[in-house]
């Protein structure tokens, strides 16, 4: 299934489950099981390796997901951190057919929120977003260099 297949996909589960049950169980259906594919997925590019360089060698799968990636080194001697940047959001445009303004919500909080629930000693937060009217989605990510 392609990238938005899947973003349709999800925000209409995420839709049909909120209309019928509420936020809380749309948001805790979708959520399950979501730290332990982040753990066994991202883990392949992160594990063993700085964030930066793991998110760089993700940059060909997530152009193949039509989002144009940048990845930026921002460590400190005792921090290993990353700035992701997206350029694109595919989801951007599928939101309003299910009926939201945002897909921030729906797939990248949902995301950061399995990211840190997969890897305990990872921080990570949403910067910037498109939907907002910024000019690039900005994903900061860090953890304590071992």
């Amino acid at each position: 299934m392609d990238t938005l297949e899947l973003f349709k996909k999800k925000f209409e589960t995420y839709r049909q489950i909120l209309d019928e049950s509420g936020e809380q169980k749309a948001w805790d259906t979708l959520f399950e099981g979501y730290p332990e594919r982040q753990r066994k997925n991202m883990g392949m590019l992160i594990n063993n390796t700085t964030l930066a360089q793991g998110f760089t060698k993700g940059i060909p799968l997530y152009k193949k997901m039509g989002m144009e990636m940048e990845v930026v080194d921002i460590s400190t001697d005792k921090i290993d951190a990353a700035l992701e940047i997206q350029r694109t959001c595919p989801a951007l445009s599928l939101c309003k057919e299910y009926g939201f303004e945002k897909p921030c919500h729906v797939i990248c909080e949902m995301d950061v929120a399995a990211t840190k629930a997969a890897f305990e000693e990872m921080k990570g937060g949403i910067l910037t977003r498109m939907a907002d009217g910024d000019c690039v989605c900005l994903f900061k990510y860090e953890r304590p260099k071992k």
